[in-house]
């Protein structure tokens, strides 16, 4: 029968930030793959690429957290999170974080917050599976969750080392090497954000109205850093 990637989309996910410490280290990153494994006891599941630093922590300290992300989540928080890498940036420093008893848990857009103290670890190729008991769960607003779906549809992709991500299937990071005099909008070729000249990019001195070949040469995307030949006109 063969396997159509687009049957694996059709299956719905939420994103989140998961958090760990260990050895005196700190980190987070967005993920998708979190879930309810049972309800008593109460155990969670999260599925960690063994190349993201959160993975190792999460081996290293036994412990990992969980923040349900809201529906209005910016794209800047997401841009920390899924696009940065925690062994070169202090992204916990780019939020608003409360110590929960084992570990750090962003409240920053959450609706909700759960610590989970790992029980099993199953190998599943380029992630592992952490299967966590939940020592601690609270809700922060009653404000909806956000869903991968709604994620992609408006907001971005799925960063390279998530287990959703498609690859090649997805546009390509680089511009074409001739693109259109005018576009509307510019969209970042690796995060998904999108460039309005009529919003401009205000908090990094960027004003409504320009044009994005006005850009300087050294703007980058607001959320992942891709630099401006990372951009597609629309």
């Amino acid at each position: 029968m063969g396997i159509d990637p687009k049957a694996l989309w059709t299956m719905s996910y939420g994103v989140y930030l998961v958090t760990a410490r260990a050895g005196g280290r700190a980190n987070g990153q967005v993920a998708n793959s979190v879930f309810q494994v049972t309800a008593e006891p109460a155990r969670l599941a999260a599925a960690i690429n063994k190349e993201n630093f959160t993975h190792d922590l999460i081996r290293d300290g036994g412990w990992f957290g969980v923040s349900v992300l809201a529906d209005s989540v910016p794209m800047e928080l997401i841009g920390v999170f899924g696009f940065k890498s925690g062994r070169d940036v202090d992204k916990l420093a780019h939020a608003t974080v409360r110590d929960g008893a084992h570990v750090p848990l962003v409240i920053d857009h959450a609706v909700a917050v759960a610590e989970a103290r790992v029980l099993a670890a199953a190998d599943a190729g380029t992630h592992t599976l952490f299967i966590g008991e939940v020592a601690a769960a609270e809700v922060l607003s009653g404000a909806a969750p956000l869903t991968y779906a709604a994620y992609h549809a408006r907001k971005g992709r799925a960063p390279k080392n998530a287990p959703t991500y498609r690859g090649e299937i997805e546009p390509p990071a680089q511009a074409p090497t001739k693109a259109p005099a005018v576009a509307s909008t510019w969209t970042c070729g690796v995060c998904g954000y999108t460039y309005d000249p009529a919003e401009g990019d205000p908090a990094h001195g960027i004003a409504p109205g320009t044009r994005f070949d006005d850009l300087p040469g050294d703007w980058v995307c607001p959320v992942c850093g891709a630099p401006k030949d990372a951009f597609l006109p629309d």
